[in-house]
């Protein structure tokens, strides 16, 4: 039920944006119009305009400006499946935007957020930050999360949302240097559909462009925007901004493009509305454009174009209209309206992955199911650091407060024990034979005393990777690194963009350790006579060593209170600062082993155990996915522990459904800078691993039985897909039905699974009803090489209904008529890089701001480009164009028997070469797929055969 008060009429503009916007682009000077090109811009008194920048943080609650409410993050959002409560919580974050703006003018309407790049790949850092891993389902929740920023008011935009990052963004490590390698394909099914779903839909306001190369081209001065973004409905009035930094990276890091002005005129042209360069500081970027100019690089009306997309998204949210802003403010209704939304959000985000009898043990298993927990259970153990403590990511805002898993289920059942899991620990120095330890947040870290006291005492947390913090007994708070050097038990959390609370202990063979700070890099070195824990710059040889001594063993204290307990749940999961985020990606999908361990003990010790995993992203279990009883949430804000705690209780059904596969091994998984997800065998669409969990599970506590599917092509109006569900069991559910397609008979290659459709259906116990799922033809389509756009190809489609990409109860056939892909033709242009299949192929510019052609891949002796479904055999005269050469051959083969390839025409490439080379093709009767070899360094932009 939506509880969120209706939100208040924001007066409509005197005129359009678009006229506002132009009247006022009349008005102003060439300086003036220069500097509103920059994220800062100044303000223009004579005209009433005030400073503006682009940019307020609200990927799941408005971010670093004080406290607001705090959702799950966006994974966790998008585990819902739910467009209307996205909608909803969008709403909520655009009215607190609008009330810090009423607060406080500086803070920007333009929201930078949803973050809309598929999930590729589970091991990305910003994992946390996305929807899911199939790009229309992304598409639709982002659009939904848009249209919620953006508000209901027909003429004024709550806010104007902005959506990241384009284009082909799924990797950290290098990600403003690697190249993305997108293939038609792989562009035009999975990357683009993200942004053109919610672009099309009207909410969206400007998008931001990646760090990174798209097939050899800085996102930024990348064709792509003009090619695709801004053909779309909506798409030529967006702006479009840059990503923090990434306009100097042109020219220094890529170097791409020799200097300043020419990066920064080559990214006007193409498309690029506002540079987010130089934090505040406007100058360097003014100059560069004023250069610019001068040369001759950009001209007025370039700089015009951008200035008034840039008023259009200003005047949108009637910054312009008479009256100024309309003022808005939160109200103690409202406010309590999102919190009793961010609670029904992370109780909707919970997934149950598995939930079964336990095991025989001490006499206390049960024959049903462990979940829901027993209205009669006393006794609970909440074990792991993530139960008692709620965590924010580099993108949340700052809770008024936080309700931690113990908390939650202390609130609902009367005897409920929490214990960390972690040692207690304390650290003496070898050298002085004193212990480290700190009266408080305000005295630095000293080895002053020879016994120890609970101001020495600290609780020893190990994150993975060898990354551990230390927490001061003494007053609960972490050790952290000030601006003088010394280590400060003062940090409430882990945080920062370096975060300034986190060690290695480095063990040596004597058993010793020694502590390196892991954000300088320095390592912990106590001062003579004073006795200060300094950290200082060198090698290992500077750092003090000390004894660990272990004054509570953490694992065996959830071992005695896992066995005290009727049920014990443990929970692990990450740090969002840590392992994984913006700037690292994850390198395994494997808990820490001390999480592992704690599972273990805690399951040995207890057979009712309840594993919960709090994440940003999925996880392999390995033999302890055999826990009865496991569940999954996002880091889910300020809620989490009555989101959690209300699933597990049964006060709430079971809602959430995986919006990605979790993957079962490392093994399973690809390169991460491996983007074509088809040859690769990536994502849900095309892996053929057997997964842990599948896109889309989630268990109810009751069954659904799936009957009499039926398919019907309904013309223009799409495919009906129906079938009955009947919920066997003695609880209402909430079950998501789902719909996908396989097509092995196709004429490309198909997906091994496609998500088509899924619908929310409430079933009380006993009821049995008929379903129907409304699926656009358009979903079927891929993206034809020989047509050059998106077609749904006549032929059989399977068409598949169940609970998740694995399970698949019912399916039928179809078979859909309608023009096919064409065939390959002699004496056409066949642009190089429309292969159908491909090895050590890399994709490269064709010229430096435009096209695409191919070269081999570094790495690769050859690269092989297949080009299949030819109409006859080409014969006679070829041609083939070069547009760089460094020396090099281009040989041709057709396809042969079983699998063979026959060699049929070959020219050699002279280094410095640029033009059309002439091809003598030998005749053939019948016509067969052909193949370019490539060897040498050349870049091959297309051919006609014929």
């Amino acid at each position: 039920m939506n509880t969120t008060p209706a939100a208040p009429s924001l007066a409509p503009a005197r005129a359009t944006a678009h006229e506002i916007a132009r009247d006022l682009l009349a008005q102003l000077t060439a300086g003036e119009k220069l500097a509103m090109l920059h994220q800062h811009s100044p303000s223009i008194d004579r005209l009433g305009i005030a400073a503006f920048q682009t940019g307020t943080e609200g990927a799941h609650g408005v971010a670093w400006l004080g406290k607001a409410t705090v959702f799950p993050q966006p994974v966790g959002l998008a585990a819902t499946w739910d467009e209307e409560l996205l909608e909803r919580v969008g709403q909520a974050v655009g009215r607190e935007v609008r009330a810090k703006n009423t607060e406080n003018p500086s803070i920007s309407l333009n929201v930078w957020a949803p973050v809309v790049n598929p999930l590729r790949h589970p091991l990305w850092g910003r994992n946390e930050e996305g929807f899911s891993e199939d790009p229309v389902l992304t598409g639709r929740l982002a659009s939904a999360f848009c249209q919620g920023l953006r508000g209901s008011d027909p003429e004024v935009w709550q806010t104007t949302p902005t959506l990241k990052h384009f284009l082909g963004y799924n990797n950290e490590v290098d990600r403003n240097v690697s190249s993305t390698q997108l293939r038609a394909r792989v562009l035009h099914e999975y990357e683009l559909p993200a942004y053109s779903v919610p672009i099309a839909d009207g909410a969206v306001g400007a998008v931001m462009l990646s760090y990174n190369l798209v097939n050899g081209m800085p996102a930024h001065v990348s064709d792509l925007v003009i090619e695709h973004l801004r053909q779309w409905p909506g798409g030529a009035d967006l702006a479009i901004v840059t990503d923090a930094g990434a306009p100097k990276s042109l020219f220094t890091a890529e170097k791409y493009l020799p200097d300043a002005p020419s990066a920064y005129a080559a990214a006007l042209h193409a498309g690029v509305d506002n540079f987010t360069d130089d934090g505040a500081d406007s100058a360097p970027s003014i100059a560069y454009l004023e250069a610019a100019l001068e040369r001759d690089l950009i001209s007025m009306d370039d700089v015009d174009t951008s200035v008034l997309r840039l008023l259009r998204l200003r005047a949108a949210t009637g910054e312009f209209a008479d009256g100024g802003f309309p003022a808005v403010s939160l109200s103690a209704e409202q406010a309590r309206a999102h919190r009793e939304l961010a609670r029904e959000a992370a109780a909707k985000s919970v997934v149950v992955l598995a939930n079964n009898a336990p095991s025989s043990g001490a006499g206390r298993s049960t024959a049903a199911p462990l979940l829901p927990l027993s209205a009669t259970t006393k006794k609970l153990a909440v074990i792991g650091a993530l139960g008692s403590h709620v965590l924010t990511d580099w993108y949340s805002g700052t809770p008024e407060y936080s309700v931690s898993l113990a908390a939650g289920l202390g609130g609902l059942y009367p005897d409920v024990v929490a214990v960390g899991g972690h040692d207690v620990v304390a650290l003496r120095g070898i050298r002085t034979g004193a212990y480290l330890g700190t009266p408080g947040e305000k005295s630095s870290l000293a080895a002053t005393s020879t016994s120890v006291g609970e101001e020495e005492l600290f609780e020893l947390q190990e994150w993975g990777q060898g990354e551990v913090t230390l927490r001061s007994k003494a007053n609960g708070l972490l050790l952290t690194a000030g601006n003088d050097g010394y280590l400060y038990p003062s940090a409430s959390r882990v945080g920062g963009w370096i975060v300034q609370e986190t060690f290695r202990l480095h063990r040596d063979s004597a058993g010793a350790v020694r502590l390196q700070h892991v954000g300088t890099g320095k390592w912990v070195h106590i001062e003579a006579h004073t006795g200060s824990a300094l950290l200082l710059p060198g090698d290992i040889e500077v750092a003090d060593r000390f004894t660990l001594r272990i004054q509570e063993n953490g694992v065996e204290a959830a071992a005695r209170a896992a066995a005290a307990a009727e049920v014990a749940v443990v929970v692990v999961g990450n740090d969002p600062h840590l392992g994984g985020r913006e700037t690292l990606d994850r390198t395994t999908l494997e808990l820490s082993a001390r999480d592992q361990e704690l599972v273990r003990v805690v399951q040995e010790a207890n057979p009712n155990t309840v594993l919960t995993i709090i994440s940003s992203y999925p996880y392999a279990l390995g033999e302890l996915a055999q826990v009865p009883a496991i569940l999954w949430s996002s880091h889910a804000g300020q809620e989490l522990g009555h989101g959690l705690a209300a699933v597990m209780s049964g006060a709430v059904e079971p809602y959430g459904r995986l919006p990605q596969t979790w993957f079962a091994k490392d093994a399973d998984l690809p390169d991460i800078l491996d983007y074509d997800i088809i040859s690769a065998g990536a994502t849900y669409q095309y892996s053929a691993a057997e997964p842990l969990f599948p896109l889309g599970h989630g268990l109810n506590y009751a069954e659904v039985e799936y009957d009499e599917l039926d398919v019907r092509d309904a013309g223009e109006q799409g495919l009906e897909v129906s079938l009955t569900v009947r919920n066997t069991g003695m609880r209402d559910v909430a079950e998501l039905v789902q719909i996908y397609a396989a097509a092995p008979d196709h004429r490309f290659e198909f997906p091994r699974r496609l998500l088509l459709g899924h619908e929310r259906v409430r079933l009380s116990s006993g009821e049995q009803r008929r379903v129907t799922i409304r699926v656009a033809r358009e979903r079927l389509a891929t993206f034809s090489v020989t047509a050059l756009r998106m077609l749904t190809e006549p032929g059989e489609y399977f068409i598949l209904a169940g609970r998740s990409a694995a399970d698949l109860r019912l399916s039928a056939t179809l078979t859909l008529e309608g023009p096919a892909s064409p065939q390959r033709q002699p004496r056409d242009t066949i642009r190089a890089e429309h292969f159908d299949a491909a090895t050590g192929v890399e994709l490269v510019p064709e010229t430096r701001l435009a096209g695409t052609a191919i070269s081999l891949s570094p790495g690769h002796t050859r690269a092989v480009a297949e080009y299949r479904n030819w109409a006859c055999a080409p014969s006679g005269s070829g041609t083939l164009r070069v547009v760089k050469s460094d020396g090099g051959r281009v040989s041709l083969e057709r396809a042969g028997a079983v699998g063979s390839w026959l060699p049929w025409a070959t020219v050699s490439i002279p280094a410095g070469f640029e033009g059309a080379v002439e091809l003598e093709l030998p005749q053939h009767e019948t016509a067969a797929d052909i193949r370019l070899i490539v060897t040498g360094k050349l870049v091959v932009a297309d051919f006609r055969l014929g």
